[in-house]
């Protein structure tokens, strides 16, 4: 069993950089709802009398339990064991560049023993023990001169907090009890209370201690004597220590300490290549119950025995807890991740279409889930109990088969409903619109041609590319050509509409000046075949550039452009997709004209969330019509300002639609990068006019839902178009007990319109396991999807409230699961140690680039644009997406082997990994770095850039010469095979060491501290150890 340790006692080293854009008082926890409860209104308490214990509020506003001494004396469950950290650095002023700490001269020496915390990787029957205990390390400590915040929410530690003490320490010295040793980070200027509700008193934010402040039994009250009073540096502001701390840390410092090692925080790279290690190149089969999957990023081969693909299915914890009253107590999000046309790999069955004929697919009478592995046939074949809610159903005629003397039908294999987890069945004509046949899709393109867009060459560089791209639309597998049919619009402040039938020499032109009142003026010619009318739309590509050349117009339309492509549909009777090319505000007089609101004064206010609320009126109206049409949207955006992409991306977010976003366009640096997305756009699987249900087995369900959906009810998930990049993360909540013997079972049904225009059924079931047990649910849980789940919930919640409290509520729901594992299911240890479990010890990165990510930063150097587009983007993402775009992949390429097939292994995303005479390339899923050293050597620059030496490489490279060398061909087969992987196309960007174009790279390096403001890993790592302290005091 792998074991790995860390030594990390507070005081640390050096201080670390201060947690910018993350609150820092030492206040109540908060009496805010949980996700679970966003609006929640906010309960106060009274202040607690000095020296009293203020109870952390539960999501119910009631005080939690007592908490046992020595946390979780109840110990070991089912022997899982914890992965325990020792404290991270707070031993130190965490010094940012605005402020720096006061503090008094150092004392006398005093030996202090650094605790071992024995890291146990995987689940043994017993605690692992360390084979060999580390050095002591004698650490000059400093003294406080302030009264130990007993009454914070940390009990005062005494000598026996020195449980983890390896056998040879002379002397375990009472652990700190000051507030900079347990305390978290010192409250940095200006920064606020980490919560609301009211400030504890006393002095300078701090409680004094009183005499009831002792903590649990087991630690021994620290004496006061050993501190002076209270702390008195300068810039000392009043209660909840709103005041910055000026001056004087750096003239008062104490000596130098030995600074943690960041190799021993637990490495997310580190993670990944132990799974790829573990389960890599496996086939992973679905026959099991509440079985965890490989990691999204390993690579691994699906054979479905029963449940569907991780690849169509992940959750959050495949252990639910059997009740309500658990699942409020871990605070664990119960939810899955569903991307139900997920592209499924060339060695991995295809899916299986079953056809009943006119009867349809078989379904159970009562609960009406659909005919799936979990249900039980009974009475010698000729009855059926339904898996998700009991009921006995009669089997068809036609469906009676006879059973084994195991109790299965003898024809089990050869039934992809009765032996898969994911299948179609081909439906009927009640599943169709007006019981009328479905017809094929049509893609409309429909073309900005004001000024913008011409001036730039975007209207030429489209019409150039449509006459092959068109060549690629989707059809179905086996299909000569495809059968979506296609239009073409122009618009700027007037519509264009375009007759390209095939009988036509050339085609025509209608004009509707009428932008209030929406018609299409032809029906017979504007949605055509392609093969069949070829010669009519090249001549139209052709001509459409020259027709708009002189053009002076610079005002658009926009609503009335959607509204042209569905009334189009309408007419048609068809569903289908509107690329629209656009560039500018919508300003012209029409509906859904827009003003600029952008403001940044309101950012960091109550009222910021008001730039991310789409104005609603004629674009909810027209999301419902598209919706109601199988109409989606995706637009790709050519801005070169403000273009309130909260309000024009409303309606591709709620039509199962992109948003794509070119700013500043042009056609020599971007056009490549615009093309290969609009090719993956046209060219992806997809299916339109869908309807999802999700349903459970009795016990829980369904209760709300994140993605590129509408919501007419609270059950029906409504989708224009479902791609094979778009996820929906459904959350789950309890209606009554569960039972570990029968698991919880799931199916997700969708129905939808095939590219050929066939009404099809796609089923995905999942059953997961239910125990009583909390630490069977932390040990099945998975991060990537909580974290994905986390985001979606915080990218809805910031449109109903303050940034500050979203990200408050993250933190304090993290803080809350991982305390309530170090109480119920960790090994008793030393309050100063930081335990996490296994299944979520990489969980507190994530979490922390979620909190730096834009949306979530408070920052006026950031657009509202960029913004609000990344908050878009993300609504729609799979775990895979998220993984990727909260830890950016950083590979080295300086000593990669030119001859291997596999690409360098990752290393953190930190700055400390570089190194100056290396080449490393960051891609995050949107964007895509090559980052160059400055000691790079001439050798290296020569074959991949084919110049001499660093200083000639061009920065406005898009792409890598091709020169017949090793090195030149490896890295550019390492770049295409991730832009292959990606949904999107990504940009590439050469950024050379210390150049202005790094701080663009230095974003993505998410273990560092933010550039707009948030912590580093490490700090922020010791703020959330603070939480979990206070959660569980």
């Amino acid at each position: 069993m792998s074991q790995q340790g860390y030594v990390a006692t507070p005081p640390y080293s050096q201080a670390q950089p201060g947690m910018g854009g993350y609150p820092a008082g030492f206040g109540s926890a908060p009496s805010q709802p949980l996700y679970r409860q966003y609006g929640g209104p906010p309960q106060s308490f009274p202040a607690p009398p000095t020296g009293m214990m203020k109870p952390v509020s539960s999501p119910s506003g009631m005080p939690p339990p007592q908490v046992p001494s020595h946390y979780g004396s109840n110990g070991q469950q089912n022997g899982a064991h914890p992965q325990s950290y020792p404290a991270p650095p707070y031993g130190q002023p965490l010094q940012s560049p605005y402020h720096s700490m006061a503090h008094q001269g150092p004392p006398p020496a005093q030996q202090l023993t650094n605790q071992m915390g024995a890291m146990n990787l995987g689940y043994g029957p017993g605690p692992v023990q360390s084979p060999q205990a580390p050095p002591t390390s004698h650490l000059t400590q400093q003294q406080f001169q302030t009264a130990p915040p007993t009454a914070m929410g940390h009990p005062p530690m005494g000598p026996h907090s020195s449980q983890m003490a390896h056998p040879q320490s002379p002397l375990a010295g009472p652990t700190m009890a000051g507030p900079q040793s347990m305390g978290g980070p010192p409250p940095m200027g200006g920064m606020g209370r980490p919560f609301p509700g009211p400030p504890p008193p006393g002095a300078g934010g701090f409680q004094q201690p009183g005499p009831g402040a002792a903590g649990p039994p087991g630690h021994p009250q620290q004496l006061q004597g050993q501190f002076g009073g209270q702390m008195a540096g300068p810039g000392m502001a009043g209660p909840g220590m709103a005041g910055p701390f000026q001056g004087g840390a750096a003239q008062m410092a104490g000596p130098p300490q030995k600074k943690l090692d960041p190799d021993s925080i637990p490495s997310t790279t580190q993670v990944i290549e132990d799974d790829q290690a573990k389960r890599g190149g496996q086939v992973y089969t679905t026959n099991l119950r509440g079985q965890v999957p490989p990691l999204v990023t390993t690579d691994y081969t699906v054979q479905d025995q029963g449940n569907a693909s991780p690849r169509f299915m992940r959750c959050t914890t495949y252990s639910f807890p059997c009740t309500a009253d658990l699942a409020k107590q871990c605070q664990v999000p119960l939810a899955t991740i569903i991307k139900p046309f997920a592209t499924v790999p060339k060695n991995e069955t295809p899916m299986y279409v079953v056809n009943h004929g006119e009867t349809g697919p078989i379904r159970c009478n009562r609960c009406k889930a659909y005919m799936c592995p979990y249900m039980q046939f009974t009475d010698g074949g000729r009855r059926y109990q339904c898996g998700f809610c009991n009921c006995v159903n009669e089997v068809p005629a036609f469906y009676f088969q006879h059973l084994d003397h195991m109790g299965k039908r003898v024809d089990f294999y050869e039934r992809p409903e009765l032996s898969l987890g994911s299948y179609e069945f081909a439906a009927t004509l009640d599943y169709c619109k007006n019981n009328k046949p479905a017809s094929p899709p049509a893609y409309i393109f429909m073309i900005d041609v004001s000024y913008a867009n011409i001036k730039s060459g975007l209207v030429r560089l489209v019409c150039d590319e449509l006459k092959t791209l068109l060549d690629n639309l989707p059809r179905e597998d086996g299909a000569e050509s495809s059968m979506v049919k296609v239009g073409f619009v122009t618009y700027n402040k007037i519509l264009h509409f375009y007759n390209v039938k095939s009988a036509l020499a050339q085609p025509q032109m209608m004009v509707v000046s009428d932008t209030a009142e929406m018609f299409v003026p032809l029906l017979d010619g504007f949605l055509v075949n392609f093969q069949e009318s070829r010669a009519v739309i090249n001549n139209l590509l052709d001509q459409i550039p020259d027709m708009f050349a002189d053009t002076n117009e610079s005002e658009t339309v926009f609503a009335p452009v959607i509204q042209a492509g569905v009334e189009a549909l309408k007419a048609a009777e068809c569903s289908g997709k509107l690329f629209i090319f656009h560039s500018s505000i919508p300003t012209a007089e029409a509906p859904g004209k827009l003003k600029n609101r952008d403001d940044k004064k309101l950012i960091n206010t109550e009222k910021e969330k008001t730039l991310f609320q789409p104005q609603k009126a004629v674009y909810e109206q027209l999301s419902k019509d598209c919706v109601s049409q199988g109409c989606s949207v995706d637009l790709f955006l050519f801005p070169s300002q403000y273009v309130d992409i909260a309000t024009m991306g409303d309606v591709a977010t709620h039509t199962g639609g992109s948003v794509f976003k070119y700013s500043n366009f042009q056609v020599e640096r971007d056009g490549q990068h615009f093309l290969s997305d609009l090719r993956k756009d046209v060219e992806k699987a997809i299916g339109f006019d869908a309807i999802m249900r999700v349903r459970t087995s009795t016990g829980f369900r369904a209760t709300d839902f994140f993605g590129a959906i509408h919501m007419n009810n609270t059950t029906d998930v409504e989708m224009a178009a479902v791609d094979c990049d778009k996820a929906v993360t459904v959350e789950f909540k309890h209606d009554d007990t569960l039972s570990e013997e029968t698991g919880a079972l799931m199916q997700c049904a969708l129905l939808y319109t095939t590219i050929s225009g066939q009404r099809r059924l796609r089923i995905h079931n999942l059953s997961l396991n239910c125990s009583a047990q909390l630490s069977e649910l932390y040990k099945s849980c998975e991060t990537d999807a909580l974290i994905n789940f986390f985001a979606k919930s915080a990218y809805r919640a910031m449109l109903n409230q303050p940034l500050k409290t979203v990200k408050e509520i993250l933190v304090n729901q993290a803080a809350h699961m991982l305390a309530c594992y170090r109480k119920n299911c960790a090994s008793p240890s030393a309050a100063s140690q930081l335990i996490l479990p296994d299944a979520m010890k990489v969980f507190p990165v994530y979490l922390n680039s979620l909190l730096k990510t834009g949306p979530l930063v408070g920052s006026a150097e950031l657009s509202t644009d960029d913004r609000a587009h990344q908050r878009l983007s993300t609504t729609a993402m799979g775990v895979e997406d998220t993984q990727l775009l909260l830890y950016p992949r950083l590979i080295p390429l300086h000593n990669m082997d030119v001859a291997s097939d596999v690409v360098p292994t990752p290393v953190r995303c930190s700055e400390e990994r570089l190194t100056d005479a290396g080449m490393f390339l960051l891609e995050n899923g949107c964007s895509l770095f090559l980052w160059l050293g400055q000691a790079c050597p001439p050798e290296v620059i020569q074959s991949i850039f084919n110049v001499p030496s660093l200083a000639h490489v061009p920065i406005d490279l898009r792409s890598l010469p091709e020169l017949d060398n090793p090195q030149s061909q490896k890295l550019r087969s390492i770049i295409d095979s991730l832009l292959d992987q990606r949904p999107s196309s990504m940009k590439l960007m050469i950024v050379k060491q210390k150049d202005r174009s790094e701080i663009m790279f230095r974003q993505h390096l998410v273990e560092d501290k933010g550039l707009h403001g948030g912590a580093s890993y490490m700090d922020f790592l010791c703020y959330v150890h603070r939480e979990i302290r206070q959660v569980l005091t």
